[in-house]
């Protein structure tokens, strides 16, 4: 268990002020004493130096000792107590987990490549923990493959078929050479992402409907709430070919800006147009929206994104962390009443 503490500058405080109080009352019974050792004084100690009454002295010291001892060490628990000592509350820790998009571009220009990138997608995926997943084809329209969930088994499932099915028409010649069976498998699978004539890879639509899986997302404005917001992400990956569509890539992005959504680009386009200037424009506005651009041409594009996204992660657990912080007085207070229980058993029994 993480013990943290709410108030530590209260204990510290309280331990100053305590300190202060037992070095002043040690000063001034220190006064005393040397103030009465110049006046004689008169008693019956020697007539009640009996062995009875020596005993009794001896107690009446050690219990006098011990009531101090646990005095102090119950002013010491109470300052404890002061401090708030906290834990993390793990149910609210794991209910802020991010919630992940992938957003994959199902083109005719894009097919050569799909596969390749639900390949990426599926190492993306293994490296996630308590993550919820969602996966949405587009082209001139979109459909959701499988919807946000943390059912790794399901989703690493769901984008192996898919990667299949797309690895198998990657070429021509594998097309030439496809069974019926397998072209109706890949029939089905992006049925429902070209419902609308003459229209092809429309970027900004596809993105914006990948954003409406998300909790809180409506068309024109957020209504995520402020503890939904920046927990969010979706992965848009397309060779940026694009049709003309209802939203251009910049608007659909600034509509998941201001949902709190961050969208990072993985290009996966040819090679050879990595330098052209839509898809220089492409990676600007991406960037510009607080989101991170890869190639799949380049080194490690989703070692760099894992990383991308777990420092988000990373950022937004430190947050929770912070908003999850719950007293945990248990066994303090515990403490702190059995040894109240026990002064004032010693304070009876010194009385009596």
């Amino acid at each position: 268990m993480n013990l943290e503490w709410h108030w530590p500058w209260a204990g510290v405080i309280g331990l100053a002020l305590s300190i202060v109080l037992i070095v002043v009352w040690l000063l001034v019974s220190s006064r005393r004493r040397r103030n009465s050792a110049q006046i004689p004084v008169f008693g019956l100690d020697e007539d009640l130096n009996t062995e009875v009454v020596s005993e009794l002295f001896r107690q009446w010291r050690v219990l006098g000792r011990t009531a101090t001892v646990v005095l102090v060490i119950a002013l010491l628990l109470s300052l404890v107590t002061v401090s708030r000592p906290s834990t993390v509350d793990e149910a609210d820790e794991r209910a802020s987990n991010r919630d992940i998009v992938l957003c994959l571009d199902v083109s005719p220009s894009m097919l050569s490549y799909d596969h390749e990138v639900l390949a990426s997608y599926q190492r993306l995926v293994s490296n996630f923990k308590g993550e919820r997943i969602g996966l949405s084809l587009f082209n001139s329209t979109s459909r959701t493959l499988f919807p946000l969930t943390d059912d790794y088994q399901l989703v690493s499932g769901q984008l192996k078929n898919a990667s299949d099915i797309l690895a198998s028409i990657s070429s021509q010649d594998k097309i030439d050479k496809t069974d019926p069976r397998t072209l109706q498998k890949f029939s089905d699978l992006i049925d429902g992402t070209q419902n609308r004539k003459d229209q092809t890879s429309l970027i900004g639509d596809g993105l914006v409907s990948c954003a409406a899986m998300l909790p809180g997302f409506t068309y024109g404005k957020s209504n995520r709430s402020a503890a939904e917001a920046d927990k969010a992400s979706i992965v848009l990956a397309t060779d940026n070919f694009s049709g003309k569509s209802t939203y251009t890539l910049s608007s659909a992005l600034d509509l998941t800006q201001k949902a709190g959504i961050v969208v990072d680009g993985l290009y996966a386009g040819p090679a050879s147009n990595e330098n052209d200037a839509s898809t220089i424009e492409m990676q600007h506005d991406i960037t510009s929206h607080g989101g991170s651009y890869f190639s799949v041409h380049s080194g490690k594009p989703i070692e760099n994104l894992v990383q991308t996204i777990e420092k988000r992660k990373n950022r937004d657990e430190q947050k929770v962390r912070k908003a999850a912080l719950v007293d945990a007085p248990g066994w303090w207070t515990l403490a702190l009443a059995l040894l109240v229980t026990l002064w004032i058993g010693l304070a009876w029994r010194l009385k009596r």
